[in-house]
């Protein structure tokens, strides 16, 4: 997610916001893993119980739009899951082609089958509809939410973002109508929250827009990255380190790590159960994500991962999860919060309000620094044995610059 730049965003014209994807850093990636043994190197799938849950329901009747560098539908794994997209790129070609690789990775994520010794998806039965952004974009409050219009127009129930750029209030108020639109229409976004965590933690649109859930990541112990941006934006946290995608350029497979594949695995988890319950409400599928989410130690939501770390297993296997009512956001109602905690220990460990944003409390964390992130591992990371402990990996960014939105390469994914 984002490099930003906050000094220049007070000059920056409000017509024109920035928005980066992370779609090709992989920098500090040390090893790389055969197609014959990508599967294995796929810890989350074990932890999550996959291949259970998939015996159960597998995403089939629902599809995700993938809000990104576009989806290379020829490679074996998506052949058969893609479907016509739209390019929105200053020189568009095609929704369907990927020069990035990112936006495929994230699809991949979603809806892979393993077909060719590819990627297995969490919710292989899944349909994929493309939205591609270029590389360069100007305006991009204007074009993230013609994206998401154009989403919530499809058959898509799910809109997965693993973008993210710098703003202000006022610069995304195309963007924040197109959200308030898509959730009116049933629909569910998800979004990567950025890995800025450790580097300046600032908040990144569209996570941070009322309606979006904001998703934060975890590694395979169950520990919040240090990478993970973190705030009241986020919602959830899922899987996002040391997660197995296609090399660049290459036919083997690379560690990567970043909010981005968080954000898809969301998605995927959201599409199972959807699938699984197909005439539940975008709100009910929300609440049942929350409610079966491993909890934090402390204050719900926490600033680290929000109301928990995904567990659709607990929804589709065990039958967990009430799905109440179909017309309320529990999200926006804040339904399972706690009272905040007054003492001055709380500011280190508790959560906030997950869609607000306000200055005091974004003051707070960046003056907490790093302590703040190392206490989360301790104590927002809930259960540390959800996850299986395997893997290792690298991440990726999405660099903001005032004025146009530039992908690069960089650190995290």
């Amino acid at each position: 997610m984002p490099i930003s730049i906050r000094a220049a965003r007070s000059n920056v014209q409000r017509s024109l916001v920035l928005l980066t994807a992370v779609m090709t850093c992989w920098a500090g990636t040390a090893s790389v893993a055969s197609a014959e043994g990508v599967r294995s190197d796929q810890w989350y799938l074990d932890a999550m119980k996959a291949d259970q849950m998939q015996s159960v329901a597998n995403g089939n009747r629902v599809t995700v739009a993938v809000v990104d560098s576009g989806v290379d539908s020829s490679i074996p794994e998506l052949r058969g899951r893609v479907l016509h997209g739209l390019d929105l790129g200053i020189h568009p070609t095609s929704a369907n082609k990927d020069e990035d690789g990112h936006g495929t990775a994230m699809a991949s994520l979603i809806a892979g089958t393993g077909a060719g010794g590819g990627i297995q998806g969490l919710a292989p039965g899944a349909k994929i509809l493309p939205v591609k952004l270029g590389k360069v974009l100007i305006a991009a409050d204007e074009l993230m939410a013609k994206s998401i219009r154009y989403a919530v127009k499809s058959d898509a129930k799910v809109i997965n973002i693993s973008m993210g750029g710098a703003s202000d209030e006022e610069s995304v108020s195309k963007t924040r109508e197109a959200v308030k639109y898509a959730v009116s229409k049933g629909k569910l976004i998800f979004a990567a929250t950025g890995n800025d965590g450790d580097k300046g933690n600032y908040s990144e649109f569209p996570a941070n827009i009322p309606g979006v859930v904001g998703v934060a990541a975890v590694d395979s112990k169950g520990t919040v990255a240090d990478f993970s941006t973190y705030g009241s934006q986020v919602a959830l946290a899922s899987p996002g380190k040391d997660i197995p995608v296609h090399c660049e350029g290459k036919q083997d497979f690379c560690p990567k790590s970043g909010t981005s594949p968080a954000s898809a695995l969301a998605s995927a988890s959201a599409a199972l159960i959807w699938s699984k319950h197909p005439s539940w409400t975008n709100n009910q599928v929300l609440r049942v994500m929350m409610q079966t989410a491993n909890k934090p130690k402390g204050k719900i939501p926490s600033r680290y991962i929000g109301y928990g770390i995904i567990r659709p297993a607990q929804v589709l296997l065990d039958g967990k999860g009430k799905p109440g009512p179909a017309d309320v956001n529990p999200l926006l109602e804040r339904e399972g919060a706690t009272t905040p905690d007054p003492s001055p220990s709380a500011s280190k460990s508790g959560g906030a309000q997950p869609q607000s944003s306000g200055s005091d409390e974004q003051a707070s964390d960046q003056q907490a620094g790093k302590e703040t992130a190392a206490d989360a591992k301790s104590s927002d990371s809930g259960n540390t044995g959800l996850w299986i402990a395997l893997g290792a990996g690298a991440a990726v960014v999405i660099a903001a610059v005032a004025v146009v939105m530039v992908r690069r390469r960089g650190n995290q994914y």
